[in-house]
């Protein structure tokens, strides 16, 4: 059977302990040497007291008239007991320079020799001492009585008992140790107030497990490919993780500046700034789209606030290309639906013998199609722009809406440079595309121009600049236009005119301005010639070398 090794303490348990014993040794230290110096105090008291009553003694004149008697010790006893008595010392012995006693407190030791030193006294000096006589050891004093003349006739010694003396520490020790007895019992009743909190605050670890903890923590923080931000009650950076530095754009130097501070887009300022949680809100970067949620910390008044942060810009592009894989699927299936109908009418002309106008009726649907081809490629030779027009041009017609290529569009092949992925162009001008047909969807003669252009290139009208230089993109729309007051929102993440759908809205034109920004172009909204909103787009066109490469790619996104 295993015995269960005890705990260790917890660090709040071995403050205490610490605390505790720490206030004891304080407190009996200075007890002890309160002791020893109210002692000491009280030994010089004694010896003042006791040359003080030597003194007068021997300066009393009826002391010298009774020393001249025949017999002395007849007056100077009855004198010597009341000098005791008013006093309160335990002796006083007068005696002749020889130093036989004249008087004691016990009538026995009269006549006998005094025990102590007297030869200081002899000489005309007083002293005191400590010494062990007839009575136990004492403080005692001893002066000479001297004449007229100077003469020593005599010498008096008057003392009080080490053992009166201790009685008088004694009592002023005993209360010295209350006091340090209430000191030490509030100190504890302190220490264990303050620990108490102190392991609550630790959860009763020990500092081991404290260490550990730490330890994981810091590992589990830097493993963790997601951001992690941690504010305090005033919105500071508390703490941020690698993947929140590297998700944000910040700097090391993060950590207790405000968010107000960080220079982040104002809409993630404003959800970090908020005092309620948000769930799983998607805010954009300079070129990152990131799911965002707050949590405030628990626990009575505001503390913090937790935010996690997880990068869906691969997954918003994903979703982006999804949805105009499902758009493709539909129009080919209502293209497929329409070449089922052509063909059999086809079918059923040569049924009815009317072999000619079936080829003719056949040529035409063909001619139709190839026109639409020729037109796109024609003005657009990039292979992936040229794809996504003409995908968005089968799915505009079947939301009924006409998507032209203005004749002004001239994009060669290989015009591009690597700097300028096509992907981002299919970003850009996707969702252009989306928001067009949808403002457009309902109206009178319903219809989206796209123009794609290279400033400076032939056919570009009212362009000027060298060849090259710059690529422009001109979406309008047959709608309702957008507000002028609205002109500066739009680009917002969040911003729709329409409801929203399973998806959210007012994600698609803050995703092309982000793409825009990141290739530092410019992007502004117009009225269009027929009354709707025209959408233009400029990116500067660098040639490998000429400027900073990409970062990462754009995303596709749901329309405005």
């Amino acid at each position: 059977m295993r015995i269960p090794r005890p705990r260790p303490r917890s660090l709040a348990g071995q403050l205490f302990a610490m605390q505790a014993v720490l206030i004891a040794v304080l407190v009996a230290g200075y007890a002890l040497f309160t002791y020893v110096s109210d002692r000491r105090q009280a030994e010089d008291a004694a010896g003042r007291q006791a040359t003080a009553v030597a003194r007068a003694v021997a300066d009393a004149p009826s002391v010298h008239a009774a020393i001249r008697t025949p017999k002395p010790t007849t007056e100077l006893q009855p004198y010597a007991l009341r000098v005791m008595a008013d006093t309160d010392v335990d002796f006083v012995t007068i005696m002749n320079p020889k130093g036989i006693r004249w008087t004691h407190p016990d009538k026995n030791q009269i006549g006998k020799h005094f025990l102590g030193n007297t030869e200081r006294a002899l000489k005309g000096e007083t002293f005191t001492e400590t010494y062990t006589g007839t009575l136990g050891a004492s403080v005692r004093a001893v002066t000479p009585i001297e004449d007229a003349r100077h003469r020593v006739i005599g010498m008096v010694s008057a003392g009080i008992k080490v053992e009166a003396i201790s009685k008088r520490v004694q009592g002023q020790l005993t209360a010295l140790l209350g006091v340090a007895g209430g000191a030490l019992a509030l100190g504890a009743v302190g220490t264990y107030v303050i620990n108490a909190r102190l392991r609550r605050h630790t959860h009763g670890m020990n500092a081991a497990e404290l260490s550990h903890m730490h330890d994981y923590h810091q590992a589990a923080l830097h493993a963790v490919r997601e951001g992690l931000l941690m504010l305090d009650g005033q919105y500071r950076v508390a703490l941020i993780n690698d993947g929140g530095r590297e998700l944000l754009g910040l700097a090391d130097d993060a950590v207790g500046k405000s968010v107000a501070e960080l220079g982040l887009p104002a809409p993630l300022t404003g959800a970090l700034l908020a005092s309620e949680p948000r769930v799983d809100e998607v805010h954009l970067t300079a070129d990152r789209v990131l799911v965002v949620n707050t949590s405030p910390v628990s626990g009575g008044e505001r503390r913090g606030t937790v935010v996690t942060l997880r990068d869906v810009t691969e997954l918003q592009s994903l979703m982006g290309e999804l949805d105009s894989e499902r758009g493709f699927t539909q129009a080919l299936r209502s293209q497929a639906h329409e070449a089922a109908n052509r063909l059999h009418t086809v079918v059923s002309l040569i049924e009815l013998g009317r072999a000619e106008e079936a080829v003719d009726f056949a040529t035409a649907e063909l001619e139709l199609a190839q026109a639409l081809t020729d037109q796109v490629v024609a003005a657009v030779g990039e292979p992936v722009l040229a794809a996504l027009l003409l995908g968005k041009t089968a799915q505009a017609n079947e939301r009924g809406v006409e998507l032209v290529v203005s004749e002004d569009s001239r994009l060669d092949d290989g015009l591009l440079p690597a700097s300028l992925p096509a992907r981002d162009l299919v970003t850009i001008l996707g969702n252009l595309i989306d928001n067009a047909v949808d403002a457009a969807q309902g109206s009178v003669g319903a219809r989206v121009t796209v123009t794609a252009y290279a400033e400076g290139a032939a056919g570009a009208e009212g362009v000027e600049g060298p060849l090259g230089s710059g690529l422009v993109l001109r979406v309008a729309d047959t709608g309702v236009g957008v507000d002028p007051a609205h002109a500066e929102l739009v680009f917002q993440r969040g911003f729709s005119t329409k409801p929203a759908g399973p998806g959210g809205r007012g994600l698609g034109l803050a995703l092309v301005r982000q793409a825009v920004h990141r290739h530092e172009g410019t992007l502004s909204v117009v009225e269009a010639d027929r009354g709707g909103a025209e959408f233009v787009v400029r990116l500067p066109l660098r040639t490998a070398g000429s400027g900073p490469e990409s970062t990462s790619a754009a995303v596709a996104g749901g329309a405005v």
